[in-house]
């Protein structure tokens, strides 16, 4: 079972778990409480150093990269089946840890299983080519494995978020070593002794926790790093693919997002309201792609404001584990501080604060890092809480009275994660989504995807994809081999 009483978790390399090198760990809190919740090792340089090297040591004498595929895909296959049947304890775990609702936890446990049960079929399919060339020539290509692959998880979707990448990666036969954040680690390592049982060879996927200024550094920078997947913050993103690009490693990074909503006049209101709510509001606003900045239609702007305020001042905050809640706290005190100076500054501005705007400050709330759902109108163009990622349940918004305006209005960001357009035009929809500058577009819809489905940005949002049959191709190289079958060498 993944929720135990026993509250000290540790590193997974080689197949176990093992303390760290220097006997360091941290206390993890419950952020509904902050009360301790368990003791976790925190590794080191030389931890990391160890786990990279069990996961070269199993990529060469394992069978697990040298098979044709199948045995990968029994392996994860039993993993979902295993995850599946335990999923319940899973989703306790994750929501004592990150704070999210438990309706939300157990559906990003359903989400996980479902990545595996995908990304097992496509392990025996990892197929190269044929190519026509001149002559009596034989020319093919091999799709092989990296090697050992790097993974840096975030604190928002502790689990999701990192079998989302590894699950292609070890399906594509790599060795993995996973960082997950160093303040959700609790199901990534209870993840780790399930791929054990399900036959996953010890050393193919080890974890390490700790800080990412050193554990993700100190992995990053070995040389037996082939890729690495991080998901997290730009200047963190940055700094890793400066790394990388030291050594010339593929990256696949995903930063985080600004992600717009526009509604225009002919949009279904109450579907809409519903799905804005949803975007911004689920795990409490702590998404890359949440739904934060919202330009509706000029027409729609009061009725609108009214049913979203009806939204956010209805939501019941609570502990996750509590009956009947539907958005949990922050992750942490630090963080609440920090979303909290968004809204503040956003108040000292001229903003409107519609709805929410401060923290919860009601027994037994207090203890923990709860903020009210807030939606703030009236912004000043230059407001940090309408231009930069909040990471919390803070929706912005803004009115247009032309689509180009809502365009031009949509795109005048950094990033491009998501994008979000609500009409009942077709002709509108498909043409606003070609000009939205967006690795995703949802129209009619909530954030929502697929493990089948492509997950990218553009520009500040990140490089490279998530998900998907692209995935594979992230985690393995095409080598191309040609044999000349009897073609004379020209002379002369």
């Amino acid at each position: 079972m993944a929720e135990s009483s026993e509250a000290n978790y540790d590193l997974w390399i080689g197949g176990k778990e093992v303390p760290s090198s220097a006997g360091e760990r941290r206390t993890l809190l419950d952020p509904a409480t902050n009360r301790p919740l368990a003791s976790a090792s925190a590794a080191g340089v030389d931890d990391a150093r160890a786990a990279m090297e069990a996961a070269e040591r199993a990529f060469r004498e394992s069978p697990w990269a040298a098979d044709d595929g199948a045995r990968r895909a029994r392996a994860l296959t039993k993993l979902a089946a295993l995850l599946e049947a335990d999923s319940e304890s899973f989703a306790r775990l994750e929501t004592r840890n990150m704070g999210k609702p438990l309706r939300e936890s157990r559906g990003d446990v359903a989400y996980v299983v479902r990545t595996l049960e995908y990304f097992s079929g496509l392990a025996d399919k990892v197929e190269g080519e044929t190519i026509p060339v001149p002559g009596p020539r034989l020319d093919y290509t091999l799709r092989e494995p990296l090697g050992v692959t790097v993974h840096i998880a975030p604190w928002n979707y502790p689990l999701l978020l990192s079998v989302r990448s590894i699950a292609p990666a070890l399906a594509a036969g790599n060795a993995v070593v996973l960082k997950p954040a160093s303040l959700t680690p609790l199901t990534a390592i209870a993840f780790a002794r399930l791929a054990k049982t399900a036959g996953v060879p010890d050393g193919i996927l080890n974890v390490v926790t700790g800080s990412g200024s050193t554990v993700g550094e100190a992995l990053v920078g070995d040389a037996r790093c082939r890729s690495v997947t991080f998901t997290g913050s730009g200047e963190a993103g940055a700094r890793i693919a400066e790394l990388a690009a030291r050594r010339f490693l593929p990256v696949t990074l995903e930063l985080g997002g600004k992600g717009p909503v526009i509604v225009f006049p002919d949009a279904d209101l109450d579907r809409a309201v519903k799905g804005i709510g949803y975007g911004i509001f689920g795990n409490a606003g702590q998404m890359c792609w949440a739904a934060s900045r919202l330009l509706v239609h000029e027409s729609l702007r009061g009725p609108f404001l009214e049913k979203l305020s009806g939204i956010a001042n209805g939501l019941k905050l609570g502990p996750g584990t509590q009956d009947g809640v539907e958005m949990g706290p922050l992750v942490s005190r630090d963080h609440l501080t920090h979303v909290m100076e968004y809204i503040d500054d956003a108040r000292d501005g001229g903003a409107t604060v519609v709805a929410g705007g401060s923290r919860a400050t009601e027994a037994p709330l207090a203890d923990g890092n709860f903020l009210r759902p807030t939606v703030l109108a009236d912004l000043a163009p230059t407001a940090r809480a309408g231009r930069e990622e909040i990471f919390g349940p803070v929706l912005s918004v803004t009115s247009f009275a032309e689509p180009e305006e809502a365009i031009r209005a949509a795109n005048d960001t950094p990033y491009g994660l998501l994008a979000a357009v609500w009409t009942r035009d077709l002709g509108t929809a498909h043409s606003v989504a070609r000009r939205l500058e967006s690795g995703m577009v949802v129209v009619n819809e909530a954030p929502t995807t697929y493990p089948q489905s492509p997950f990218s940005g553009v520009k500040a949002s990140g490089v490279g994809f998530e998900q998907g049959r692209r995935a594979i191709e992230t985690y393995s190289r095409a080598k191309n081999v040609l044999v000349n079958l009897g073609a004379p060498r020209k002379r002369g």
